[in-house]
């Protein structure tokens, strides 16, 4: 009986800990003793002993006159984890589920320069996918779905540079090679969620992706389903952005647009 005693003390106060830290980060300001106790339901003594340990450990930081935010270690060690974590290795099962949904290959690209560049991808070589769709390839910006979002992203001023650039090289017949056209495309994918390729890249295939955000909200990949023009499916834009929107909150963003773990 008394090492069940010894197990529950501590598995109690880390409990009582995020209490308090998940109220201190739902407030920007420092909150006081009374208030803490209050939306925590816990006493303000059993409120004091915890937080003086916690700023002990500058879990914490003690503000005058007794009030309380949450410290810079918290910071050091969010900044810890987020060097640590590889959007490639959290989007994965993501990506590998998408790809045994839908029997189709599944990318994730990331923007360099002018082009998409893609990193990893799942397939079972069902499709006969060539060109942009093998890991380190290259495609300008225009002609994918992944990088029509980054070009959304960045607004339609910088899309105007972007065409004066590039030219809105032609790869297909059916490339968008206007720039009233393309900005048009970009207000659809705005208003949608999500972007397409219909054959601009390689006759024969059609694209469709969603944006990847990281915890500040900024878009830092795109994940996309690559299939035969006869095998798209519409139900498919939907799929792709609750799956981009998972690996999203792997990463830490949330979809209010809240930080996690954010003050």
């Amino acid at each position: 009986m008394a090492a069940k005693d010894d197990a529950k003390g501590p598995i109690q106060v880390i409990d009582r800990m995020m209490k308090l830290l998940d109220v201190l980060a739902t407030h920007p300001e420092p909150l006081g003793l009374k208030q803490i106790a209050q939306n925590t339901g816990l006493h303000p003594s059993t409120v004091h002993r915890i937080l003086s340990a916690m700023a002990g450990g500058r879990l914490v930081d003690r503000m005058d006159p007794g009030s309380y935010r949450l410290g810079m270690r918290l910071l050091d060690l969010g900044n810890l984890v987020r060097s640590r974590i590889s959007v490639r290795e959290l989007a994965l099962p993501v990506m590998r589920e998408l790809h045994a949904h839908t029997g189709e290959t599944v990318n994730l690209s990331v923007r360099h320069d002018d082009e998409i560049v893609y990193v990893e991808r799942t397939s079972s070589g069902r499709s006969a996918m060539r060109v942009v769709h093998v890991i380190g390839a290259r495609a300008p910006l225009h002609i994918t779905a992944a990088g029509k979002l980054f070009l959304l992203e960045e607004g339609f001023a910088k899309l105007r540079e972007y065409a004066k650039r590039t030219g809105l090289t032609a790869h297909t017949k059916n490339t968008i090679t206007s720039l009233p056209l393309l900005e048009r495309e970009l207000e659809r994918i705005q208003r949608q969620g999500w972007a397409t390729d219909n054959e601009e890249a390689e006759i024969g295939v059609r694209c469709v992706a969603a944006a990847v955000r990281d915890d500040a909200g900024q878009l830092i990949a795109a994940l996309s389903i690559s299939s035969p023009a006869d095998r798209m499916k519409p139900t498919w834009g939907p799929l792709v952005k609750e799956s981009a929107e998972r690996i999203a909150h792997a990463v830490g963003h949330r979809r209010d647009g809240t930080r996690i773990g954010a003050a």
